[in-house]
């Protein structure tokens, strides 16, 4: 649910259809408009921002269901997913099924996936009346999708921590390598988080070279002043960091498979994340090329996701032996 959640916060993005709903209502807002005066007061609303009245100017009631449809499902999909969590948790610490070791971590989830609705509205808020936006923050943007995909991959990793298995002794380049090709995975995600805020896709559609360099100048890299903000709001800086980045990760990636190949140690799972970081690569540049259309521009933004999960599921197949030899006490306990 967390994964479409994703998904589906993507194309909600990619489609403009954020600012669609205007305001925040976790409760009454689990329903659509239902009668057409309500939809024309939503509709009313959402003429009010400026997105708008600078970009959409003239669009149609039928045309505005759409994008709100998008964002409607992003966040009932959502508010869905923290009840599935929620409820079976509270029930399973009622029958006292969750261990001790495990209680403070998923409440901490949970903390996170309240959190992370009011930063979904933070995010919105910021292009709504009264701003000079036509969309929302980039810098709101880029925290709710890392937040998202911190909480996913949190998910994940305690899950499969309950698979009992038995482990022999890792070495710790391989445990520590394959922790920071997760990490670095995050990060990828905040940056191209910052390339789809400020549409950075849309410009420097050339590779290898960037703006004609395979190095931009450092005068035109740090255009802005202060000098910081570049890495958030200049859209040559973004993109060229994202680039560094993505050639990082794939490099790490591919020498820490054939290590692992030559380990004996998870090198299966090694070597499908480095096949899944060359074909995200791979898209990326594509997508590039092609000034970021949304038919590529989405399976980029879902395969991304698709990388983190398998970055996490083999970063936690190499975790510490102590850790998941506690694994079958938990699925007894859970029988």
């Amino acid at each position: 649910m967390i994964f479409l959640t994703l998904v589906i916060g993507g194309a909600t993005r990619l489609t403009e259809s954020g600012l669609s709903i205007t305001e925040w209502k976790p409760v009454t807002g689990v329903l659509p408009p239902l009668s057409q005066a309500d939809w024309q007061g939503e509709f009313d609303k959402y003429k009010a921002i400026p997105q708008y009245q600078e970009l959409n100017r003239g669009m149609s009631l039928g045309q505005f269901k759409v994008i709100y449809f998008w964002e409607w499902t992003h966040r009932l999909l959502a508010r869905t997913t923290g009840f599935v969590f929620l409820l079976p948790f509270v029930f399973l610490l009622w029958r006292g099924w969750v261990p001790q070791r495990l209680k403070a971590r998923l409440w901490i989830i949970f903390g996170g996936g309240a959190a992370l609705g009011a930063v979904g509205w933070w995010m919105v808020s910021s292009g709504l009346a009264g701003s000079k936006l036509v969309s929302v923050s980039q810098y709101r943007l880029a925290f709710h999708l890392t937040l998202a995909s911190a909480i996913y991959a949190a998910v994940l990793w305690t899950a499969q921590g309950l698979v009992a298995r038995t482990t022999e002794a890792v070495p710790g380049r391989l445990r520590y390598g394959a922790l920071a090709i997760a990490g670095l995975v995050l990060l990828q995600i905040y940056l191209g988080a910052l390339v789809a805020g400020l549409d950075a896709g849309l410009v420097y559609n050339t590779w290898p070279l960037i703006d004609g360099h395979l190095v931009p100048d450092a005068a035109k890299l740090l255009y802005i002043t202060p000098a910081w903000r570049n890495f958030f709001e200049h859209r040559l800086t973004v993109q060229f960091d994202h680039r560094m980045v993505a050639y990082t990760i794939w490099l790490i990636t591919v020498l820490h498979a054939a290590d692992a190949w030559r380990s004996r140690q998870a090198a299966g799972s090694a070597i499908v994340l480095a096949l899944l970081v060359t074909a995200q690569a791979a898209l990326g540049i594509f997508t590039l090329l092609h000034a970021a259309p949304i038919a590529l521009a989405l399976p980029h933004q879902l395969l991304a996701v698709v990388v983190l999960t398998a970055a996490i599921v083999h970063a936690q197949k190499l975790a510490r032996p102590a850790v998941v030899a506690a694994a079958p006490r938990l699925v007894e306990q859970g029988a």
